[in-house]
């Protein structure tokens, strides 16, 4: 499978926690689509298909981003406790 490269992972992040921050889902029409375009393209860089599984995968791409990282796990059982 192709991998975006890390600048462009590192620019839809950006983009996703500015649209994010911002409240775009509550937004007008033209904010909801600009925030789903960039939730799509996170989706085919990362080659997942739910917005919340493409964060992940970019992160862990992103330099710096630790090899193991056990926080979902940690959601899943606070979830299933």
């Amino acid at each position: 499978m192709l991998m975006a490269h890390t600048a462009v992972l590192n620019k839809l992040l950006q983009q996703y926690e500015t649209f994010h921050a911002v409240n775009a889902e509550e937004g007008g029409p033209e904010a909801r689509r600009r925030l789903d375009d960039v939730e799509y393209n996170l989706c085919i860089a990362t080659g997942t298909n739910d917005v919340d599984a493409a964060l992940i995968a970019a992160r862990h791409r992103l330099p710096g981003a630790r090899t193991h990282d056990d926080s979902i796990l940690a959601e899943q059982s606070r979830t299933h406790a």
